[in-house]
């Protein structure tokens, strides 16, 4: 995975560039950049490289990002990088309101005093505390054609995340029939549980559920909602591109409220958005199989076929990283695309087995559970 996990392009104010090397016009503006994008061959994502003074950084593009994070645990060198006081006009600007220490020697990355500014990783969606940064940019300048002199961006805000963000976020998509084997030697195509699946039109991917289980109970649902129509609401999707599960409206309102009941030990907090349940973290207590809460089951096309979803997929560290766990369900509304639409998080460390071929789906529910994860399999091992 490229190192830096957030890019947002426009957030770069043109009228604060400067050009690194003596321009040949002297009134020559640096008011066009140009970045070269590349595929990152182990993830598939659009990578561009930025420079500071001393190194080159390779950047994921990502245009919903709201500032731009990096890694500076290991090999960030430079010798312009500043670390704005807290409370200062800087990180006013990066509305940070958090003061920030470390325990380890300083470091870029690592200072007391400093803004805490709350970074998340896109893909595993892992959230952590992390240090406002300055230093100095170079990207390429164009003209509109071809490249020019390197631009200079003299005090550029980021943030130096923790190392452990870009960490468990790997993965592996299998073509043809298992066994799939996963560290320890484990083959997590067996066994697995089947459904129907549906592609419409414009190749989503739907499964059909009959109803949902809260800690083994019932949820009262109107379960019209849940059959699948192929032209209007109802039915369950898959997602891969949706970072949580959405449910429609009066599904969210029931399966929330029934989830709090099962829940009622743990005192809840405001919420924290986009969720609508949440609760104090250090008030749950944690397992193998993640944080201590009631298991949510998506009862499939029989009463034998469910996806079993355990804490580690349900629950979201949202406020500050630590202060506050909310429910990983959020509320689609009305009149949403489908009456539930099994979002990323909720799909992490699962199997799914798409078998085009005999239309059904393969479940294998959380991996954790068989003592392994998405992350063990390896690529260096010859057949």
């Amino acid at each position: 995975m490229a190192r830096l996990l957030h890019y947002l392009l426009v957030l770069l104010s043109f009228s604060s560039l400067v050009l690194a090397s003596p321009p040949p016009q002297a009134n020559f503006k640096a008011n066009k950049l140009v970045l070269q994008v590349h595929i990152d061959s182990p993830t598939n994502l659009h990578v561009a490289n930025v420079h500071t003074p001393l190194l080159q950084v390779p950047f994921l593009v990502n245009l919903q990002g709201k500032f731009l994070w990096v890694n500076c645990d290991q090999q960030y060198l430079t010798s312009t990088y500043h670390a704005p006081y807290c409370h200062s006009t800087q990180c006013s600007k990066a509305n940070s309101h958090t003061c920030h220490t470390c325990p380890y020697t300083a470091r870029p990355g690592c200072h007391n005093n400093t803004c805490g500014l709350m970074v998340e990783n896109p893909v595993t969606h892992q959230s952590a505390m992390g240090e406002l940064a300055q230093d100095e940019l170079l990207i390429q300048s164009t003209q509109g054609s071809n490249p020019g002199p390197m631009a200079r961006v003299p005090q550029f805000l980021f943030t130096c995340a923790p190392s452990f963000l870009l960490q468990n976020g790997n993965g592996v998509i299998f073509f043809g029939d298992g066994p799939y084997y996963m560290h320890p030697g484990i083959d997590i195509s067996h066994p697995l549980s089947y459904t129907p699946l549906t592609v419409s039109q414009k190749g989503e991917y739907y499964i059909q559920e009959s109803s949902i289980k809260v800690n083994n109970k019932l949820v009262p649902l109107d379960t019209s909602l849940l059959s699948f129509k192929q032209h209007g609401l109802g039915g369950a999707m898959i997602s891969t591109t949706t970072p949580y599960t959405i449910l429609e409206h009066s599904i969210f309102t029931t399966v929330t409220q029934f989830f709090s009941k099962e829940l009622s030990g743990v005192p809840q907090t405001k919420p924290v958005a986009p969720f609508g349940v949440c609760y104090e973290s250090n008030k749950i207590t944690s397992s193998r199989l993640g944080p201590g809460v009631p298991n949510i089951d998506l009862v499939l096309h029989t009463q034998n076929v469910i996806w079993r979803i355990f804490g580690a997929n349900l629950m979201v560290q949202a406020h500050l990283g630590v202060t506050v766990t909310c429910l990983g369900f959020v509320d689609g509304g009305s009149h949403p695309k489908a009456s539930i639409v099994i979002g990323a998080y909720q799909l992490e460390d699962n199997l799914l087995q798409f078998d085009l071929a005999k239309s059904r789906l393969g479940l294998s529910s959380s991996l954790k559970s068989r003592r392994t994860n998405c992350a063990n399999f390896n690529f260096t091992s010859s057949p």
